[in-house]
């Protein structure tokens, strides 16, 4: 992947999308195609409740055009029950079923629960599991809880090549601009309630100005809006896209 500025939404197949953005005559099943006219990346939410099956992964990636990128939600099994503990086998299953999209897919987000703070020992058997099996796959980390964001905890993300996410919200998720990764990831949650607001001009434009500064660094940038009701994350992203064309 070259170094660029990619934006989308975390996900696509919203009903509630529709007459908002996809037309009224549009089947759910060419959601996937329509929205891939505008944005070159995806967020793969349902992956953090449930794995597809491995047919429906090839068929996304016959949808897209060359150069779209999705970003798979590490399961929940991994992150909120197992707590990071014993990865190995279902994170197995997990890259298995995503093993079509082997190239097209950007960094696979791991968003872990408000209950789990930072371990040292716990973290770095978990990172290294990942650099030893899957070397090739890039990673972001969206965290919960505030020792994330404590020295130690930063150093070890770098060590491993980690972003972490830039959480963008109202209610006061762990948040800071760390750039020592290659990959920036941001997530935008909504600046007022919680996945049900819009962000003004004058917030989106500090992001697009950031963007250009951080690619002319050498970093891949990747936005994702997560504000999906009344349709704002496709508002807001076709927003910043505008700003940043």
């Amino acid at each position: 992947m070259k170094r660029t500025i990619h934006i989308g939404t975390s996900g696509w197949s919203y009903k509630h999308w529709r007459d908002r953005f996809y037309p009224t005559s549009l089947p759910a099943t060419e959601y996937l195609s329509y929205y891939a006219q505008f944005f070159d990346t995806v967020e793969i939410n349902t992956s953090f409740y449930h794995l597809p099956k491995i047919e429906t992964v090839a068929h996304w990636t016959e949808m897209v055009p060359e150069g779209f990128y999705f970003c798979p939600k590490m399961s929940r099994y991994v992150t909120h029950m197992k707590k990071l503990h014993d990865p190995g086998e279902t994170l197995e299953r997990f890259f298995e079923v995503f093993q079509p999209m082997r190239g097209s897919t950007g960094p696979v987000l791991v968003q872990l629960p408000p209950s789990l703070g930072f371990h040292e020992s716990l973290a770095a058997d978990f990172f290294s599991v990942l650099q030893r099996d899957y070397p090739d796959q890039h990673y972001a980390l969206e965290v919960r809880h505030d020792s994330w964001t404590k020295a130690e905890a930063l150093e070890l993300l770098q060590r491993f090549h980690v972003p972490l996410v830039i959480s963008q919200s109202g209610v006061g998720f762990p948040y800071m601009e760390i750039t020592s990764a290659k990959d920036i990831y941001i997530r935008f949650h909504g600046p007022g309630a919680l996945y049900a607001s819009c962000y003004t001009d004058e917030e989106l434009r500090v992001f697009a100005d950031k963007a250009l500064e951080w690619m002319e660094g050498g970093h891949s940038v990747w936005f994702f809006f997560n504000n999906d009701i009344n349709g704002y994350a496709i508002t807001d992203a076709l927003r910043l896209k505008d700003m940043l064309a």
